[in-house]
């Protein structure tokens, strides 16, 4: 039977990365396991770098059963990449990190072969009992009318809402006070705030039911 892992936002965690990926792997015990990444693989964390060459690596390594999404620090980054931002608030939120990681000194240097993966990259992933994205969406419009802002940066008022969206909304974005994830009716959200000191977070879930059947976590 297929497994699936989702996994919260990294933004630069690759030691967290690499645990939690073996985990998943080891409780797969030989069953076939698919992953998808929620995105926020960038910024604020130390090695953004090391993370997104992980990450193509292990897409190349099994490009059938990896899907990364795009979060809303990759937008960012790109948007001033391509000269459509200012880049204060992508400095200011992580970005110098990034550069950092990276050992440039504006994004314009940024090597492009990474970036191009991360441009790459699609907003949500959809398979009939699990919707997977990295902020959310809008309550009020179905899956098919989604804008890209909603899909990268919504918190309000998708956060609050209770209603059934006909598929559990796997998320990251907005950090679980506590380190643990927050499973509700209609939604779950995997940012356990790893680059501020908590836990890397994923969720296996399995063919036959919609709920994770275990949460794995690394340190």
């Amino acid at each position: 039977m297929l497994l699936t892992c989702a996994i919260g936002d990294v933004h630069g965690c690759l030691d967290k990365l690499q645990s939690v990926i073996a985990q998943c792997e080891a409780f797969a015990n030989d069953r076939p396991v698919s992953f998808v990444l929620l995105g926020d693989f960038i910024d604020r964390g130390p090695d953004s770098a090391g993370v997104v060459d992980f990450l193509i690596a292990l897409q190349a390594k099994q490009p059938d059963r990896f899907v990364a999404l795009l979060g809303n620090h990759e937008a960012m980054a790109l948007s001033v990449i391509d000269g459509l931002a200012m880049p204060d608030l992508w400095l200011s939120q992580g970005g110098a990190e990034t550069l950092r990681s990276y050992g440039v000194g504006n994004a314009r240097a940024l090597p492009r072969e990474p970036f191009d993966w991360l441009r790459s990259l699609q907003l949500s992933c959809n398979d009939g009992r699990r919707f997977f994205v990295h902020a959310g969406i809008d309550p009020d419009k179905p899956f098919d009318a989604q804008d890209e802002h909603a899909l990268l940066w919504t918190r309000e008022p998708f956060l609050s809402d209770a209603r059934d969206h006909g598929r559990l909304i796997v998320h990251g974005h907005t950090p679980v006070p506590g380190g643990q994830p927050d499973l509700r009716g209609n939604r779950l959200n995997l940012d356990t705030g790893a680059v501020f000191g908590g836990p890397l977070t994923a969720a296996i879930f399995d063919a036959v039911q919609t709920d994770p059947i275990r949460f794995i976590q690394a340190v």
